[in-house]
This record gives structure tokens, C-alpha cells and sequence, in this order.
């Protein structure tokens, strides 16, 4: 099993896909088998859904879990594979507090041919307190891949 490097991980994390820099997500945790990634979300009051109170979009939260559970599913296959979200459903528990740090936990529990499948929960100090929890699934090496096959027009030749 290889060693977890969280240095280059985040590295990794964040040039990849900028999304994830511009939110400052950061991986905390990363193990391998079981696979699973914890994610810290730093407060941002650029985020806030509601700028009187300073509580975090939900937006933020759905985007915090989606990275979580893609990290979790490449921590599984441990190759540079590409995944996309097919399905991400996500229940909403109660409101972050304003002016603390989110973080994220999810395991990758399941891979077949195609398709991840992977439980993530959003939370401040304990996952037994959670702001949100969610289940995704991820479609597997989908780069090159048409999204519908190529189906003639009624009609034509």
C-alpha cells in the first residue's frame, strides 16, 4: 500500500481542478484502504449565503462533499483515472455556523467496471454532529467517452 504524501495530494488537489483552490479546500486526511479523504473548508464570508448572519451557501457544502467523495474515489482506484459525478444526493441537517471551518469525510465503499459509489458527511467537530450528509456515485474513466452514441436523425442515410 503506498504511503499517504499529504503535501503533494493537495498539490494535486488544487491544480487539477482550480475550483478546488479557489474554495482553499484542503485534504486533511487520505488512506487507502478503506479509502477515504476528510476535506477542510476553510471559512470564507465571500461565501456566505446569507450576508446578514454569514451562514455558508449550501452551494459551498454540495461542492465541499462532491470533492470529498472524488477524492475517496481516487484514494480507491489509486490511478490517475477520470471520474465524473453521475449522481449526487445530498440531505441537509441544519446550517453551518458562521465563521467556522467545514470539513468533509467520505469513503469510497464500492467500485465495479464503471461506476464508484461513495457516503460523505459534512460536519464542524465530529461527524456525530452532521451539517449534511450525502451519497454519490461517479461514472469511471469517462474522458474520450461520447455521452450519447452517435444515432442517426429520423430520417436520414
Amino acid at each position: 500500500m503506498p504511503d499517504v504524501d499529504l503535501e503533494s495530494i493537495n498539490a494535486a488537489f488544487r491544480d487539477f481542478v482550480p475550483h478546488n483552490r479557489a474554495l482553499s479546500l484542503e485534504v486533511t486526511e487520505a488512506t487507502f484502504e478503506p479509502a477515504i479523504a476528510v476535506l477542510r473548508l476553510p471559512y470564507d464570508g465571500r461565501f456566505a449565503g446569507d450576508p446578514d448572519s454569514g451562514v455558508l451557501h449550501g452551494g459551498v457544502i454540495t461542492t465541499l462533499l462532491d470533492a470529498c467523495a472524488g477524492a475517496s474515489v481516487y484514494f480507491k482506484l489509486q490511478s490517475p483515472t477520470p471520474i465524473a459525478t453521475l449522481d449526487l444526493r445530498i440531505d441537509y441537517l441544519k446550517p453551518a455556523t458562521a465563521g467556522r471551518d467545514v470539513f468533509a469525510r467520505a469513503e469510497c465503499f464500492h467500485v465495479t467496471h464503471n461506476v464508484a459509489f461513495v457516503r460523505a458527511i459534512a460536519y464542524h467537530d465530529t461527524a456525530a454532529a452532521p451539517i449534511a450528509v450525502g451519497n454519490a456515485t461517479f461514472a469511471l474513466s469517462t474522458q474520450g467517452r461520447p455521452a450519447v452514441p452517435d444515432v442517426p436523425a429520423a430520417g436520414a442515410p
